[in-house]
């Protein structure tokens, strides 16, 4: 499931080419045509993430969106860089639609952010062509949502949510969800008393707790298990049981983690990187974690293997000599 930094570079691509202008909104799928026809003809006047979420702002009405397991955003036409990624060490850069993907995860396309293709063709999605003939090009596979101003349009597949929210219906989903470090909701302090209060006070474990999108927003399997490891801290420890200094701590560590992945697109996890290790990290996952994917490998910190268990059915990967 694409995580938080994913959903974050998707709202940036639709504030940097999409906001302010008018947009014709249809599904050819047909699962969307009451909610298109609301949003069709109407002015982008806003995009913005929550965690895992995307909230797309129209001349009254907004787009909420949730990816899930299999759902993607696919770009095309006057695609161009957010300037505040360009600007930092990002990587993003035209690729055609199938995107530049590493491991096939997309994560650094500009033209198709979300699932990788592998699970969206194992849903039933269509593979397409890489080069673009023609503009607007055709609907390809099951399209939920398009999105078509004169000069790009956005194609959406596959997503768990996709419904149209009134402002009272967006106030009520920011209330639901846990903070998140990148979202334009609430100050950084609050974003950080909010997610402490919310674990401190909880018997759970705090590798379920960090799962908990309404404890905070955006994190999945991946970050979840990295910034426990970067923490040495135990999974299985309860939330109540974990000092607010730590807490604190591991809120500033995912702010830090956040904020690289909405940079560069990809989870990097491990500091320090330069130069060809910088580089094989970008290009491939298994030289950009700690323990995500590594059970049974030695820890690259103190050669345990990596564990790998279920917590809440969902795969924990962490090491028992450092998170011991």
């Amino acid at each position: 499931m694409p995580e938080g930094h994913s959903v974050h570079r998707i709202a940036r691509q639709f504030a940097a080419n999409f906001a302010g202008h008018r947009a014709s909104v249809t599904s050819p799928q047909g699962r969307f045509q009451v909610g298109a026809a609301e949003l069709d003809g109407r002015e982008i006047t806003s995009s913005q993430a929550i965690g895992k979420h995307l909230l797309v702002g129209f001349d009254g009405p907004t787009l909420h969106v949730h990816l899930g397991i299999y759902g993607a955003w696919d770009f095309a036409g006057a695609i161009s860089v957010d300037p505040t990624i360009a600007a930092s060490d990002g990587r993003m850069g035209q690729t055609g639609m199938r995107g530049a993907g590493t491991d096939g995860e997309h994560e650094d396309s500009i033209a198709s952010i979300g699932a990788p293709r592998l699970a969206r063709l194992r849903a039933g999605e269509t593979e397409h062509a890489d080069a673009l003939v023609e503009f607007p090009p055709p609907p390809v596979g099951q399209v939920r949502v398009r999105i078509l101003t004169a000069s790009a349009v956005a194609d959406l597949r596959g997503p768990t949510v996709c419904e149209v929210l009134d402002d009272a219906e967006v106030r009520a989903l920011a209330e639901r969800l846990g903070p998140d470090p990148q979202a334009l909701t609430e100050s950084k302090r609050s974003a950080e008393d909010r997610f402490v209060a919310r674990a401190a006070r909880s018997g759970q474990a705090i590798g379920q707790l960090l799962m908990d999108q309404s404890v905070v927003a955006g994190i999945g399997n991946v970050y979840r298990a990295e910034l426990l490891f970067r923490a040495r801290m135990d999974p299985h420890r309860p939330g109540s049981a974990v000092p607010e200094d730590e807490l604190r701590a591991l809120w500033r560590d995912w702010t830090k983690l956040l904020r690289i992945g909405v940079e560069t697109g990809q989870m990097l996890t491990i500091d320090g990187l330069r130069g060809a290790k910088r580089a094989a990290a970008l290009a491939n996952r298994a030289d950009r974690h700690w323990v995500y994917k590594r059970e049974g490998m030695p820890c690259r910190r103190c050669g345990t293997p990596i564990a790998l268990e279920v917590m809440q059915a969902r795969k924990l990967y962490w090491c028992p000599g450092c998170q011991l």
